[in-house]
């Protein structure tokens, strides 16, 4: 089976690629560096040519809501197009829990922009939506943090490794299209704060974290359940304490 991965020299996309390179499949890890430009076309359909799945784990290059919408619209609507006239039997495409749940967040706001233009392409799909990554949980820290001090929201968070991404995502991209929703996310879920104060302890680091529900996340405000899973979710198996040890 030929497979295509958009954004696959990223954090998700190489781990994606390696693990179904590992099948035996024939993948081609699309992006900028290797050719293939979704936001310009370029070399879009020839790295489409025979392709049966296409998973989409791109990134915006920036934060700032307006760059962020533009870059999924015109991504988007260039790799389905030119999926539609590939004959791509699935699209699977990684998105975030908790993207109908945060209207303050741009980045959320655009990645629904993104789910829905996928689930309207009249193409076979499938909508992964992840929770958030133990990798960005120093970024995240240190956006909150001011002086010595970190404050987070005690909502509930459920973050999940990297790696177990890579393989859920796979393994869902090898299945029958979904033609809806899958929410993945990490085997622990306690308050934000707490998984945050663990994992600083885990570094060592000093800072205190301290609970203020009218802390914002990336501009959007925390409710308890803004950012788990709220049915059935596929869960990872690496905890935070075994991922720091590794």
């Amino acid at each position: 089976m030929k497979i295509v991965v958009i954004g696959g020299t990223g954090l998700i996309g190489a781990k994606t690629v390696a693990r179904l390179q590992a099948g035996a499949h024939a993948v081609l890890a699309a992006g900028p560096s290797t050719g293939v430009n979704t936001l310009t076309g370029e070399g879009l359909a020839q790295a489409l040519d025979g392709a049966e799945v296409v998973i989409d784990t791109s990134n915006a290059p920036s934060f700032d809501p307006d760059v962020v919408r533009a870059f999924f619209e015109t991504s988007g609507r260039n790799l389905l197009e030119a999926e539609r006239k590939a004959g791509v039997g699935h699209h699977v495409v990684l998105s975030i829990v908790g993207t109908d749940r945060m209207p303050d967040n741009g980045y959320f706001r655009a990645k629904l922009v993104q789910e829905d233009m996928v689930a309207k392409a009249g193409l076979p799909y499938t909508i992964v939506r992840s929770t958030q990554f133990f990798e960005f949980l120093k970024g995240i820290a240190d956006a909150n943090t001011v002086g010595n001090v970190a404050k987070f929201a005690g909502g509930q968070f459920q973050p999940i490794a990297a790696d177990d991404v890579a393989e859920l995502l796979a393994a869902i991209a090898l299945e029958a299209p979904r033609n809806g929703i899958v929410d993945i996310a990490g085997p622990e879920r306690a308050p934000f704060d707490e998984i945050v104060r663990r994992y600083l302890q885990g570094l060592d680091d000093a800072r205190t974290v301290e609970r203020d529900d009218a802390a914002l996340y990336f501009g959007g405000k925390v409710g308890e359940l803004s950012l788990v899973p709220l049915s059935d979710a596929r869960l990872g198996r690496i905890d935070l304490s075994t991922w720091q040890k590794h």
